[in-house]
């Protein structure tokens, strides 16, 4: 047993385990074992019934509110294990600090992460904060809702109707992020050549709609990833990228971004992808399975999510990644999703029909797609293949066009081709 983000070891107890009840507490239910050293070997406590006494008193007299938990005793073994789950009534401090669970550490909060537990304690998700900035214009909104939804006014009751705008309290968050005007971070999108050194375009779309960043990362798309090919007299539409691929990555790196950090969303286009980086992680409900694998969906921005899916800017709620997927449904390259703590990347490929078909060859390809450069010998490790047929098998992707080698002797390293 090794810990993990759920899972704490404590071989007694000190009061730093009550950290870690405030982490799971706010964030999500975990697990302290006691009697358990680091290396996973069980050694047991002294009086376990008075050893559970202990821990309660200590949770009910330091962590406020006080989190819903339970203990079990393991008799045979002397261990005890406490359970924490996530309470609704977020945050929960100790000694008037509140915790997050990172990994196998536990840590205390920034100020903006406190902002959003206390948010999330009270059910309210950032976009309907009333916004200091009342001084706002929807020409770019009201142009889009008009033609979408075939209504013939836009109004304060149409900004009603919509969720941004409150006759007592005035506009919230999600309206300034529709407005044409705003103090909001934005998109910043760069075309790179060669090389990062390179830059053949940039297109920087910060202190406007939400709306308007959307159409500007869309026309970029167009210029390079979309052509006119002429065969035989004949005209046909061509798309490196998928349209519908990339309209979904970008629609969703704007309706799921944080808003109260201060960073643009980065877009960057090169030859054989597309690179879209969203600040802001997870929501604190979903896991990294379930976002990628499942239509489950936490949005944390529903009313602008709402907007986004009136105006057919987004599909069904929580397909994001399914549609994403689809696209590449023939494709011999895919799609790839990196999720950290503070930012989601979604990598877009360029399609492409040319296919692997030996298995092992396919084997070596996809190990290379996990580490960048690797050698035959870490190769052949990794695959528990001996290396002279490692070697041969990446001599023949190489000749297929599939691998690059670089350096020269025992030196000699490995990465894929993308296409």
């Amino acid at each position: 047993m090794r810990e993990n983000k759920y899972i704490e070891l404590k071989e007694k107890m000190t009061d730093t385990f009550l950290k870690t009840v405030s982490a799971y507490a706010n964030y999500g239910t975990g697990i302290i074992i006691f009697g358990v050293r680091d290396d996973g070997k069980e050694i047991g406590v002294e009086d376990p019934k008075n050893f559970c006494a202990a821990i309660e008193n200590k949770i009910n007299d330091t962590i406020v509110p006080i989190p819903d938990y339970s203990l079990e005793v393991d008799d045979k073994n002397k261990i005890v294990t406490l359970k924490v789950y996530k309470g609704m009534k977020q945050p929960y401090f100790y000694k008037s600090k509140a915790y997050k669970r990172n990994d196998a550490s536990t840590r205390e909060i920034d100020n903006i992460e406190l902002k959003r537990l206390i948010l999330e304690g009270e059910n309210i998700t950032y976009d309907r904060i009333i916004t200091k900035n009342q001084d706002l214009q929807f020409e770019v909104l009201s142009k889009k809702i008009i033609k979408e939804l075939g209504i013939e006014k836009f109004s304060n009751d149409t900004l009603i109707s919509l969720g941004l705008y409150n006759k007592n309290e005035g506009y919230n968050i999600a309206a300034e992020c529709l407005a044409d005007k705003n103090n909001l971070p934005g998109i910043d999108l760069v075309r790179f050549g060669e090389d990062i050194n390179t830059i053949l375009d940039r297109k920087t779309s910060e202190n406007i709609s939400i709306l308007k960043q959307y159409d500007d990362a869309i026309e970029k798309y167009k210029i390079y990833y979309q052509y006119e090919e002429i065969k035989e007299g004949k005209r046909t539409f061509k798309e490196k990228i998928p349209y519908n691929a990339y309209r979904e990555a970008l629609a969703n790196a704007l309706v799921h971004r944080t808003w109260d950090v201060n960073n643009n969303i980065k877009i960057s286009m090169y030859d054989k992808y597309i690179e879209i980086i969203s600040p802001g992680g997870l929501p604190s409900n979903i896991s990294k399975e379930e976002y990628l694998y499942s239509d489950i969906s936490e949005l944390r921005n529903p009313i602008i999510a709402n907007i986004f899916f009136r105006l057919h800017m987004i599909e069904k709620l929580g397909t994001g990644i399914g549609r994403i997927n689809k696209e590449y449904e023939n494709s011999f390259n895919k799609p790839k999703y990196e999720i950290f703590e503070n930012s989601i990347k979604t990598i877009l490929p360029i399609k492409s029909s040319i296919k692997i078909t030996n298995d092992d060859e396919k084997k070596v390809y996809e190990t290379l797609n996990k580490v960048n450069l690797m050698s035959a010998t870490e190769l052949s490790l990794e695959l528990g293949m001996g290396k002279t047929k490692t070697t041969k098998l990446l001599n023949s992707l190489i000749q297929q066009g599939f691998v690059k080698s670089h350096g020269v002797g025992r030196s000699t390293k490995y990465c894929r081709v993308e296409y």
